[in-house]
């Protein structure tokens, strides 16, 4: 397995997400490639992937870094393996190269959110050192 970052969209990356966006959520609109590659454009967001050995893309993870005024912060997204490849480490690699990322852009800390429901991704996030933070997560609706 190897663990890059989306330089390009093209029509592989297209499929994968086309692929990965349901199993992560059933309710999300599929990405465009307009927006696919707005995505990876920024110079804020970076789309990591995970490739088996025969080079498909088995997962993804976004991880965002800006700046405010109290310093750099990181946010992971969208965290998805492919139901095939789940429970062989992708997750934890991926995870893994985001903290490694977001270190050398200048973070102190990476923050996420998953769901409850999602439990072998709290284990995964555990497992890899991430605390829950007691904190109120607010949300205003805009659509």
């Amino acid at each position: 397995m190897a663990i890059t970052q989306a330089t390009t969209v093209d029509d592989e990356l297209v499929a994968a997400f086309a692929r990965l966006v349901p199993q992560l959520s059933t309710s999300a609109e599929l990405p465009s490639r307009k927006q696919l590659e707005e995505i990876v454009a920024s110079p804020a967001a970076m789309v990591l992937l995970a490739r088996n050995d025969s080079g498909e893309i088995i997962g993804s993870l976004t991880l965002v870094v800006f700046r405010t005024p109290t310093g750099a912060r990181a946010w992971i997204e969208d965290v998805v393996v492919d139901e095939s490849a789940r429970g062989q480490g992708t997750g934890e690699a991926l995870v893994a190269e985001a903290i490694r990322l977001a270190s050398d852009s200048g973070a102190r800390t990476v923050d996420l959110t998953s769901r409850p429901s999602r439990e072998s991704a709290n284990r995964l996030y555990e497992k890899v050192g991430f605390q829950a933070r007691e904190t109120n997560v607010y949300r205003y609706d805009l659509g």
